[in-house]
This record gives C-alpha cells, sequence and structure tokens, in this order.
C-alpha cells in the first residue's frame, strides 16, 4: 500500500518533483488553482464510484485546501507581503 495515497501519492511522485509543484512552474498559479477546483468537483461527483466514498472525498478535500493555499499566497504577492 502506498504511504500516503491522498496527499502524496506515488504515481505523483514518482519523478523529480512532485505533480503538482510541476504544474505550477509550467502552467501558473491561475490555471493550477483552476485545475484544483476541477479535480475537487470531480472527486465530490464521482465519489464511491471508482474508489472508496471516502477516499474520494478526502481527495477532493486535499485539492481545495491546495487551491485556498495557492490564492492565500497569490494575494499575499499581490498585496505585497509574504
Amino acid at each position: 500500500m502506498e504511504k500516503n495515497k491522498i496527499n502524496h501519492p506515488n504515481h505523483y511522485t514518482c519523478h523529480e518533483h512532485e505533480c503538482i509543484d510541476e504544474m505550477l512552474v509550467l502552467f501558473g498559479v491561475d490555471d493550477t488553482i483552476a485545475f484544483c477546483k476541477l479535480n475537487a468537483w470531480k472527486y465530490r461527483y464521482r465519489a464511491g464510484q471508482k474508489d472508496s466514498a471516502e477516499d474520494d472525498m478526502k481527495k477532493a478535500d486535499w485539492y481545495i485546501s491546495k487551491a485556498m493555499e495557492l490564492e492565500e499566497k497569490k494575494e499575499g504577492i499581490n498585496n505585497g507581503c509574504c
């Protein structure tokens, strides 16, 4: 079983950089935030249909938290702090 299949799944950490970190560099903050929101919606929409509903909801929560984290960092940069 994976060490942390919700927060850092093996298939997203098998390269030098974690997938979400590469997305930030390649696509920018706004697109990565949109991706996180859409992925959260996808996991909630299909909860329990592919994987366990509990895992799907945890994954959705992870993406929502990541979107919120990125929004906060973005706002901090735009406001001249942090």
